[in-house]
């Protein structure tokens, strides 16, 4: 007799060809349902309906179709046992061979724009996972195919053995689809619980869910992590390609770790300026570290004050511009080394200037804003999941606190001051003025050493500057430091319980001192 494959697909890609090569080289029969079936037929291939092959129909618009004893019988059966042939002899059933199936397309649905739940039920799909956990349980008998990449693999294995599939080849196909199933599964658990009824009043209480699953697909293997000694590889949440996976390379030297890494941080901080009606901005970073960051009338000009406030660290940069690439802002990237440059697109003239550091990787990724809901850390034994830091600034909770108050250019400068820190590792001092960095201090073990390094490189430039801390001052010295500088303003959290001795150092000095109410540690 000859063999049986059954093929339920929604992804159709490639299906004709593989069903071809399953009936003229392999003498298989086939057995499909709904769509699958209607296009194997206009393919001219001969096909049975599921509906036929059980003899029961289709019912329930389609949500019960191969949930029959028919199906999974020929599935499950163990061909080495006996009373599963007897079974199937008795309830005339074969044994099926190759199940193809891949699943309702869920999470293509939900990333629709106003895709209603009732719809994104209609998308959950029910057999298909049935068929596959049952096919890769019996991984011994059959082969479960759940991916229109693996068709040719297939074909190539039989080929090569006979008309046979491995034993080995059927373990990795089933591999294979216990991770399709588990992804499908933890993506719409994922999508319930952000519209479940109690999921505003669950982040209002900033309780975290009681289980946590992390899956993905690789995008690429990358040549290797941090260091050449640490294996590395990139992937991506959910099989409609998003973020990073969604940018558009234009061009240069394939993405690395480190790259990917440098870029997520370029993206955060430059989310912080992709108003519509707001200015131009740039930030250039180094070890996720912005070294300059700025604000312009246009792109150039505000690339061009993120590159001069540390040009040195600036070489082998990564830069995030929020507006489009334009001919003047291409010129001058191209006139220092970049290893990366990144904005929500560019223009033709400006890529044919970049085009000129042909090994700079030039990405445009329109959607900049978007960043992941929660920050994951692995740990010995485990992992530490956050909500990320994504909050905006409310002046409605800054207090000043010192006699001076602040003027409007003033309190302009402390909000692009305190945006910018936020993106500063611990302990963070950034100064600046019109609305450019002028010192970064970023990572240093106390907040003295970092105010230290922030106020030498801005050198003179520190006269009628602003100063943001990313933490509160325990003690009054830094205030004082920050003032001989010649410091006008200070912005920083607040909370210490010596909060006092920093206002009154600051009122003394004649400065001006907001206190935020929100902490920005970042490690």
């Amino acid at each position: 007799m000859a063999r049986l494959a059954l093929l339920s697909v929604s992804d159709k890609t490639g299906l004709v060809e593989l069903a071809k090569s399953l009936v003229e080289e392999f003498g298989f029969d086939l057995i499909s349902s709904g769509g699958t079936a209607a296009a194997l037929k206009e393919a001219g291939l001969p096909v049975t309906k599921v509906s036929d092959y059980t003899g029961s129909p289709e019912i329930l618009g389609g949500r019960v179709k191969t949930l029959h004893p028919r199906i999974h019988g020929g599935i499950l059966a163990r061909r080495d046992v006996a009373q599963d042939v007897a079974d199937l002899e008795a309830q005339s059933i074969r044994p099926i061979d190759l199940v193809v199936v891949n699943l309702y397309p869920f999470e293509q649905t939900i990333a629709k724009s106003n895709v209603s739940l009732a719809d994104a039920i209609e998308q959950i799909d029910i057999g298909g996972p049935a068929m596959l956990r049952a096919s890769a349980k019996n991984f011994a008998h059959l082969t479960v195919l759940c991916n229109p990449s693996q068709y040719l693999a297939y074909l190539d294995e039989l080929r090569r053995n006979q008309g046979e599939a491995s034993y080995e080849f059927r373990q990795k196909c089933a591999l294979a689809a216990f991770r399709h199933t588990g992804s499908y599964d933890r993506a719409i658990a994922a999508y319930l619980e952000g519209v479940a009824p109690d999921a505003v009043e669950q982040t209002e209480t900033t309780e975290m869910p009681p289980t946590f699953s992390l899956s993905g697909d690789v995008v690429q293997a990358l040549r290797y992590g941090e260091n050449p000694h640490q294996p590395a590889a990139w992937y991506q949440t959910g099989t409609t390609p998003s973020g990073w996976a969604a940018a558009t390379k234009l061009q240069g030297k394939e993405l690395s770790y480190n790259n990917l890494v440098d870029l997520e941080a370029a993206r955060d901080i430059i989310a912080e300026f992709m108003q519509a009606d707001g200015p131009a901005a740039a930030a250039i970073l180094k070890h996720t570290n912005p070294c300059g960051a700025a604000l312009g009338d246009t792109l150039v000009e505000a690339y061009t004050k993120a590159f001069n406030a540390d040009s040195t660290s600036a070489f082998g940069g990564i830069v995030a511009l929020n507006r489009s690439i334009d001919a003047a802002t291409a010129t001058e990237l191209t006139k220092t080394f970049l290893e990366c440059v990144v904005a929500p697109s560019c223009e033709p003239d400006a890529q044919a200037i970049l085009a000129a550091k042909s090994k700079v990787r030039v990405l445009t990724l329109a959607d900049l804003q978007a960043g992941p809901q929660q920050t994951v850390k692995a740990i010995a034994g485990g992992f530490l999941v956050q909500a990320a830091d994504n909050q905006p600034v409310d002046l409605t909770q800054w207090k000043v606190v010192t006699d001076k108050q602040p003027t409007d250019a003033q309190l302009e400068e402390l909000v692009f001051a305190w945006k910018i820190c936020k993106h500063v590792k611990s302990n963070a001092i950034v100064v600046t003025k019109n609305r450019t960095t002028l010192g970064v201090g970023a990572g240093q073990m106390n907040r003295v050493g970092s105010a230290k390094i922030a106020l030498d490189q801005a050198g003179e430039q520190a006269q009628g500057a602003i100063l943001a801390s990313d933490g509160f001052f325990p003690f009054d010295d830094s205030v004082r430091t920050a003032a001989a500088a010649g410091i006008e303003a200070i912005v920083q959290p607040g909370g210490s319980m010596r909060d006092q001795d920093s206002i009154n150092a600051a009122n003394e000095l004649g400065l001006v001192m907001v206190l935020t109410g929100v902490r920005h540690f970042l490690h």
